[in-house]
């Protein structure tokens, strides 16, 4: 097997010279990282899955013939999983970023199956039975949130340069896979099956997809980076060899890596949420600012659109509730093309170009819907069309802000940072629901969510405008290039911006 000039060297007075992060940037794309992607990236399929499902159940529980549940306690199944959510992303966060992705991602996934297959054997609506809903909808969004932040680390670190933008877009955007996969599924559990197991069914089937590629996971070597950082240079060797191996076999030969792109390392302690603060507004002040503009406009945008767009249709446009599932299908294939379609773009244009490029875009257009909504232009099909259109694009800027997260800071705070503002991104978009919920009423006045998509339109375009003047073209760049780790010694100069 053809490795490196200096492979891993043993620490010397406590410092690890390694060319890893080098030799897993020159690989060329092999099976190894499809299998990996595909294990991987099942966990925003499954949110997808998830969020689409709970939404067309949360009727259904109000039914006698299932739980019988108030609105207001159908309202707070989606509130759980969100707190569960964040919690989930903040404690896998550090522990992913103290224990390692594989150990992560492995407890991560096991954490969501538990509590949806917890969910499905709720047996009435006493309170003794509500308490227990809640408590397996705040154990499955937990383990979701956990999902984002090791995930998306591990992703990041195993990929090479130069399909890392592409790939982890792409990935992202498969959550509009999981969605179309449940608005399908929930349509035939609850129309062809006995209410009260349909709903239980529908909780059923992104634990089914999870145990299916829950032994793929287990296979995957730990992310030899990750293991660099920590001090466990004889592992991390290990498993790039690992890597290098099935590379190879696929067909490359491998080039030899020069010792002038070593890196040098002197592990240290594990960095907490006070260490994390302290990178983020004192070494990475304007680059904070950016993650957390990118991902706080997408997801006000996205949530005010998504959980409102059934009431748009039946109030302003006459549309049935049982045909408006239907409408949601269209628009989750243009939230998942996009991703697809655009995402190569992103290494080859490059990140800040097209980032801004997207949240401009999709801003603009919404503001251009906004106005022929008003004018009363627009009927459920085109309007329909039209959200395929703004989000085609809206979909691929979203995902990239995860992207950005995900590269932007050193790696021993990395799950953590993910982590940090996913929870903050998710609390503001919890706000627009709630708001564009109180703008539609009762559908007699459509000038109030005219100013609301004004609104919405003007967030993405200030995210845009962000990304303009602080985004970081980190495109075709090692990790260690865009942020060097916190525990470098010797290495390329460290970015401060």
């Amino acid at each position: 097997m053809s490795t490196s000039s200096n492979p891993t060297a043993p620490p010397r007075g406590g410092t690890v010279r390694s060319l890893i992060p080098a030799r897993i940037d020159r690989l060329a794309w092999a099976p190894f990282h499809t299998r990996m992607v595909v294990a991987l990236g099942t966990a925003w399929v499954l949110d997808g899955i998830e969020i689409t499902i709970a939404g067309a159940i949360a009727a259904v529980l109000t039914d006698n013939a299932t739980l019988g549940m108030s609105t207001t306690q159908v309202g707070a199944i989606a509130t759980v999983y969100l707190i569960g959510e964040v919690f989930g992303a903040l404690v896998f966060g550090h522990l992913s970023d103290k224990l390692g992705r594989k150990n992560l991602f492995v407890v991560t996934l096991g954490v969501y199956l538990l509590g949806n297959a917890l969910t499905a054997l709720t047996w009435d609506n006493t309170a003794l039975a509500l308490g227990f809903l809640y408590a397996t909808r705040f154990i499955a969004g937990a383990g979701i949130g956990g999902e984002y932040a090791a995930i998306n680390s591990a992703i990041d670190e195993m990929i090479p340069a130069r399909y890392r933008g592409r790939v982890d877009i792409a990935v992202n955007g498969t959550y509009w896979a999981g969605a179309i996969l449940g608005t399908l599924s929930t349509f035939v559990l609850l129309h062809q099956i006995d209410l009260n197991v349909g709903w239980r069914l529908g909780f059923l089937l992104g634990p089914i997809i999870g145990a299916l590629i829950w032994n793929l996971r287990r296979h995957l070597p730990e992310s030899p980076r990750w293991l660099i950082m920590h001090g466990r240079e004889q592992e991390a060797e290990e498993n790039i060899s690992i890597i290098e191996r099935e590379v190879e076999s696929s067909g490359q030969r491998l080039a030899p890596v020069d010792d002038s792109q070593a890196i040098d390392v002197k592990p240290g302690e594990d960095h907490g949420y006070f260490a994390l603060v302290k990178v983020l507004f004192s070494r990475y002040p304007s680059r904070s600012i950016l993650s957390a503009s990118l991902m706080i406009t997408q997801s006000f945008l996205y949530n005010a659109i998504f959980f409102t767009y059934t009431l748009v249709l039946t109030k302003f446009y006459g549309v049935s509730s049982s045909d408006a599932p239907l409408y949601l299908i269209a628009f989750c294939v243009g939230n998942l093309v996009g991703p697809l379609l655009l995402g190569r773009l992103f290494d080859t244009i490059g990140r800040r170009k097209m980032i801004a490029g997207t949240y401009l875009l999709a801003g603009v257009l919404l503001a251009v819907t906004a106005v022929l909504f008003k004018q009363g232009s627009l009927n459920a099909f085109t309007q329909t069309v039209a959200w395929c259109v703004i989000f085609f694009f809206a979909s691929a800027g979203a995902s990239a802000a995860y992207l950005t997260v995900s590269e932007i800071f050193p790696l021993e705070v990395r799950a953590k940072a993910i982590a940090v503002f996913f929870a903050i991104a998710q609390c503001f978009g919890a706000i627009g629901p709630v708001f564009y919920g109180a703008l539609i009423g009762d559908g007699s006045d459509p000038t109030k969510l005219f100013v609301g998509y004004l609104i919405g339109a003007g967030v993405m375009v200030v995210g845009g405008l962000v990304e303009v003047f602080l985004g970081v073209d980190a495109e075709g760049q090692s990790l260690e290039s865009v942020a060097a780790p916190l525990s470098a010694v010797a290495h390329r100069p460290r970015a401060t911006g």
